[in-house]
């Protein structure tokens, strides 16, 4: 196994693939060191001797800015370095791209489900939707009566953790007995369910809907629009109050706008048109049902693998993400592009840097002005508020080497893979277009993104991870990829495909992509389960359009 590496020729921040100690001698591509002072695994030294105010390359892009003399061997960090970047413009040269071999899956289909309009859903599920957070009670409500006895729910290791305390109590047992109690890993077991094609009933629970700006409202419809419309929804039961800013009659102009084709079944109630909120519960309950039962009728079958539009996400990200996992997903990207499918590529705090090679793979010059426009606009607002995108990485991403914003984008970035941008989209727009990347603007919150993805109507979402994070998706299969082995040793619970090969040179980049692709497709057609979807992670987030970096 290697001891570190230069992820580009140009780069003179060299990243530690281990634990490296103090004095030891490094030779690398003719170049020799001996550092100065221990360098983590994942954190990088300088390449040559920094004076202050000298850039610091990455990804072979500029990532940040001595703050002051660094010497060669001696560690980079927030102690010396800060954010900064290339400036950027619209689309400056063409762009030619060479698609991967993808002759093997030239034939391969996945077992979906086919609508009448768009492409096919991975899974099939019917969904619940409060149109403002004073429905969320009845939400809750729903989701008692209809959860477990469908067969959806089960009762958790944690709850019965509990019962067991509280019969420890009952019975006498010591303060030392109860604290000697161990959480066992076993559930009960899962009632049968009622409908075999109906992955499951979601629910929706926000804390938007009224209260904000009118913008806030239509944005919050027109993302919700995209939930009903999704591939992976069979239908939807709307609760409203009535008074709200986001009306129904909002959600309807929005479905009209962008979705004029869908006609699966919408149900919709409003409290206060209701003669009680019993009567308004028990309609909503039985006609789900009744649509549950209908929706049920339909089965997987072979789709192309054309129909796939596929999210590229990150999140508890470290310094094996931009090098490991990030440039496997993208390989996997590039292949489906080659395929006809959809790949999309989100988080616009986490390309800061990148700008000008996005720019430049874009189609046409008015993608590339969308895109600039759009990151203009959107750091302008975060400075506008004394922040800015150099403010993204959390204290994890920098204790796990990813010190600048520059190097987190410039290694997120890579899970956009290599093929043109075909689109660039705002914040809940729907996805339309295959055979290449789409840009996708949303905010570098994991959750507040996903939850934009699959309102964009991505059916199935691959998500890095360096840290750990069990973030899923209620309509969306999540696959969570590990940057490092140990992590997906450490929590097997939540990690579904380690690319820790990469790292220790066991497998290229290219093989682990094409494995990945394996797994989509598998999982696409109901043969695997993410864990992510095991495990109920049902994350919904939406976006208050304001300053989330």
């Amino acid at each position: 196994m290697a001891s570190i590496l230069q992820v580009h020729p140009s780069d003179d921040a060299i990243v530690a693939l281990h634990d490296l100690d103090a004095g030891a001698a490094l030779s690398l591509n003719g170049n020799t060191w001996t550092l100065r002072e221990k360098i983590p695994a994942k954190q990088k030294f300088a390449a040559h001797d920094f004076a202050v105010g000298d850039l610091v390359t990455m990804y072979g892009v500029t990532v940040g800015k001595a703050t002051q003399a660094i010497a060669a061997g001696a560690l980079i960090h927030t102690h010396n370095v800060v954010h900064a970047t290339s400036s950027f413009s619209g689309k400056q040269r063409d762009y030619t791209w060479t698609p991967p071999d993808v002759s093997k899956w030239q034939n391969r289909t996945f077992n979906g489900f086919k609508r009448s309009h768009g492409p096919a859903g991975t899974a099939n599920h019917w969904i619940v939707i409060p149109l403002v957070f004073c429905e969320n009670r009845n939400l809750a409500f729903m989701r008692e009566a209809l959860t477990r006895s469908l067969g959806y729910g089960k009762t958790s290791p944690y709850e019965q953790f509990a019962h067991r305390l509280v019969q420890m109590q009952r019975e006498g047992a010591s303060k030392a007995q109860i604290e000697a109690a161990m959480l066992e890993a076993e559930t009960s077991a899962a009632t049968a369910r009622v409908f075999k094609n109906i992955d499951g009933v979601k629910f929706l629970e926000h804390g938007l809907g009224c209260g904000g700006t009118r913008q806030d409202a239509q944005a919050l419809c027109r993302l919700l629009a995209g939930y009903i419309n999704s591939s992976n929804v069979a239908g939807a039961t709307v609760l409203s109050l009535g008074c709200q800013h986001a009306q129904v009659s909002l959600l309807e102009q929005e479905l009209a706008a962008f979705y004029p084709q869908m006609n699966k079944p919408l149900l919709i109630y409003e409290q206060q048109k209701s003669n009680s909120e019993r009567d308004m519960m028990a309609n909503a309950i039985r006609d789900t049902f009744l649509g549950l039962a209908t929706a049920n009728e339909q089965t997987r079958e072979p789709c192309a693998l054309s129909n796939l539009i596929m999210a590229v996400e990150c999140g508890g990200s470290d310094g094996f993400s931009g090098i490991s996992a990030n440039p496997a997903i993208g390989h996997t990207a590039d292949l489906l592009a080659a395929l006809g499918g959809a790949p999309v590529l989100s988080e616009f705090p986490e390309l800061c840097g990148v700008e000008q090679s996005l720019s430049d793979r874009c189609v046409t010059a008015a993608l590339a002005d969308k895109f600039v426009g759009l990151m203009r606009a959107y750091e302008g607002a975060a400075q506008a508020c004394g922040s800015g995108f150099d403010a993204n990485p959390s204290p994890g991403n920098i204790r796990d080497g990813l010190i600048t914003d520059g190097i987190k984008s410039a290694g997120a970035a890579k899970k956009g893979g290599t093929s043109p941008i075909v689109d660039v989209l705002d914040y809940a727009e729907p996805i339309r277009r295959h055979g290449g990347l789409t840009l996708y603007c949303t905010p570098g919150n994991d959750v507040e993104s996903t939850t934009a993805l699959a309102g964009g109507g991505c059916n199935m979402m691959l998500f890095t991870t360096g840290l750990g994070t069990p973030t899923g998706n209620p309509v969306c299969p999540t696959l969570k990829i590990a940057t490092n082995s140990d992590l997906a040793r450490r929590m097997p619970d939540i990690i579904d495909f380690d690319t820790g090969p990469i790292i220790i040179g066991e497998k290229t980049v290219e093989q682990m992509g094409e494995d990945m692709l394996e797994l989509v497709i598998a999982t696409a057609s109901g043969d695997y389960t993410p864990k992510a979807v095991a495990l109920g992670q049902d994350d919904f987030l939406p976006w208050k359009r304001g300053v989330s970096l």
